[in-house]
């Protein structure tokens, strides 16, 4: 019988990855990290055997902080370039290594540094609030980074400390935008950006969805293009809000932590996250909102790749340091909001 194959995320022509090699591969991963002294991070939405395969597994900005606190010389980023970017702001003094420089990400690709310069000139004395999901050059043309669990109370702050009538631009994106505008009860300039996974997942998703399973727990991304029906349903009396939790992917784990066994969990964000809340809660059935919602880009990373770039210490993505210098400020000041 023929050694059973998987193909490696990515191109059609890619090689494909037998089964049988896998176990080999992830020791050899992990033997060439301890060589290098190296840490391996591995966001939710990587392919299952990198995440196993990972020292931490979790969101883009807490693996970023955890590989700063981490003792290794160097950095294997198994993300999106814009993850990679932040780890080396964050650690300029480590290398950071992405093993393919190919895996962008549509949310980043949304805006560039000249047009949120352009943003700001038509805004004169606007906030600029970006989610972290940017690049580097945009993060030094922001006042404070967000992510998707802390971006309400980075607003916040911002009415508190600067007055309720501050003109703040939000981006890249308009889902999240959205929701931090119903959450707040102000408006805001948000930019038309998107993540084109989590645009995906559309209100028609959880109506289905709620058919198919009455009762179940609905833990939706911020992201995602459903959010906003969704807090509708809530508003409305359709769906009971104690069931429903707007979640970033670290709150998605945290809840995972302590659902009740034998609870459904309609999960809406990108179906690699499936995988570390089975892993957390093998006793709920976690269910995915839409089961195309996969990133092309983060599936890219694979196991040989992973072992080329320890073993050849690179693709490198570094952040020049008067970049970086300028990027540090918006994450600094969000940690110190809302860690």
């Amino acid at each position: 019988m023929p050694a059973q194959t998987i193909p490696t995320a990515g191109a059609a022509t890619a090689p494909l990855l037998q089964l049988e090699n896998v176990p080999a591969l992830k020791d050899e991963v992990r033997a060439l990290a301890e060589e290098r002294n190296a840490v391996i991070l591995a966001h939710n939405y990587q392919l299952p055997e990198i995440q196993d395969v990972a020292h931490y597994v979790g969101d883009s900005l807490q693996l970023s902080r955890q590989a700063a606190a981490d003792g290794a010389d160097a950095i294997a980023f198994c993300g999106v370039h814009f993850m990679a970017e932040t780890a080396s702001i964050l650690s300029p003094e480590k290398t950071v290594v992405l093993p393919d420089l190919d895996a962008g990400c549509s949310l980043a690709d949304s805006i560039t540094a000249d047009q949120l310069r352009a943003w700001k000139a038509e805004h004169p004395g606007a906030m600029v609030v970006m989610y972290v999901n940017t690049t580097a050059e945009v993060k030094a043309e922001t006042d404070y980074c967000v992510t998707s669990s802390n971006a309400v109370s980075v607003v916040e702050h911002i009415y508190r400390e600067h007055g309720r009538d501050t003109e703040i631009l939000f981006g890249p994106d308009m889902f999240l935008g959205a929701y931090v505008e119903k959450r707040t009860g102000k408006p805001m300039h948000v930019w038309d950006g998107e993540c084109h996974v989590h645009a995906g997942i559309r209100p028609r998703d959880i109506s289905e969805m709620r058919a198919a399973h009455p009762g179940a727990d609905f833990l939706i991304h911020p992201e995602c293009g459903c959010s906003t029906s969704v807090m509708e349903y809530v508003a409305a009396g359709d769906v009971d809000p104690e069931g429903v939790h707007m979640l970033s992917t670290g709150g998605m784990m945290s809840y995972a932590a302590t659902a009740t066994p034998g609870t459904t969990a309609i999960m809406a964000t990108e179906v690699g996250m499936l995988h570390p809340l089975q892993m957390a809660a093998p006793d709920v059935d976690f269910v995915a909102a839409n089961e195309a919602a996969s990133c092309r880009f983060m599936k890219m990373i694979t196991l040989p790749k992973l072992r080329d770039a320890l073993r050849d210490g690179k693709p490198v993505v570094k952040v020049p340091e008067a970049i970086a210098e300028r990027a540090r400020v918006p994450i600094e000041r969000m940690v110190a909001i809302a860690p």
